[in-house]
């Protein structure tokens, strides 16, 4: 498998500024990355902090960064408790998040994140929480179903997919990444298709967000992760889609108007197309940051 290519990554490290001595946390480390240029870019004594959901991701990471030896350190756990699993490291000079799933997980058709091969309909970032993505499609009503795909999917034909699936798990169970997929490209007609992406895209999203609570405190992990910094310390977000960067375009909003930020992008900063060409994956990427004030709380 190749190496995972980070999104963004100069423009990220242009934000967070690495230096000698500087103490980074990667909030969403995954299979290392972002974390691998940010170590060399605060050599030779820069340390980082790593958490992640997925052990598999972390077990990838251990082995990007094993050259950097006591320099990193990484965690399991999830972004939500950041007080708890970072608190003790802190105060930080820059803080990471890099939202959404990530190239080693779509990338392996067993995870089920993807429907390009097939795989079980699973989703689950961390594969020892129970439940999956067909545990939902097989056991949700139509109208639960309907209404997650709108909520978490933005997708406007959520109300004839429900159906779609409803009818078709009565013939047979759908369990994998290839028969939902199907199903769903079959419901929309073939002119309506979405143009760029497979149309079953948005119905993957919904069901990846639900199965993994991915929105779940973002809002208010956000606002801890300034917490975590020092005076001028900046936290960096990159978002893949449009409900995650309203969640943080209105949080950095709230933390500015109350003293604690400055909103460093009044913009969402976006990949060139040089870097969507070289990686797909930057077209859809957003990045806002957030410089912690001198005189917050």
């Amino acid at each position: 498998m190749a190496d995972h290519i980070p999104v963004l990554l100069s423009e990220v490290l242009a934000l967070l500024r690495p230096r000698p001595a500087g103490r980074y946390l990667d909030a969403t480390v995954g299979p290392g990355g972002h974390a691998e240029a940010i170590l060399r870019a605060s050599d030779p004594d820069g340390t980082l902090l790593g958490i992640d959901r997925d052990p598999e991701a972390l077990a990838r990471a251990e082995g990007r960064l094993a050259r950097f030896g006591a320099r990193v350190r990484l965690q399991h756990g999830r972004f939500e408790a950041l007080e708890a699993l970072a608190g003790a490291a802190a105060p930080f000079h820059g803080i990471l998040f890099d939202l959404g799933t990530s190239s080693l997980q779509l990338d392996m058709p067993e995870r089920g994140f993807a429907f390009a091969r097939g795989g079980p309909l699973d989703m689950r970032m961390d594969r020892q929480q129970p439940g999956t993505a067909a545990d939902l499609v097989m056991a949700l009503t139509e109208q639960e179903l309907a209404d997650l795909i709108y909520r978490w999917g933005e997708e406007r034909w959520a109300r004839r997919i429900a159906r779609a699936v409803v009818e078709a798990r009565e013939r047979e169970p759908i369990r994998t990444t290839t028969d939902l997929a199907e199903i769903v490209a079959r419901t929309i007609p073939r002119r309506l298709w979405p143009r760029h992406i497979h149309p079953a895209t948005r119905t993957f999203q919904a069901l990846r967000i639900a199965v993994n609570e991915e929105l779940t405190g973002l809002d208010t992990s956000l606002a801890a992760a300034t917490d975590l910094l020092g005076p001028g310390g900046r936290v960096v977000v990159i978002s893949f889609h449009s409900l995650e960067d309203r969640i943080v375009k209105r949080a950095w909003r709230s933390l500015e108007d109350a003293g604690r930020v400055r909103v460093l992008t009044k913009r969402p900063q976006t990949a060139s197309e040089a870097e969507v060409q070289d990686n797909p994956r930057a077209r859809s990427a957003k990045l806002r940051a957030a410089e912690r004030t001198a005189g917050s709380p």
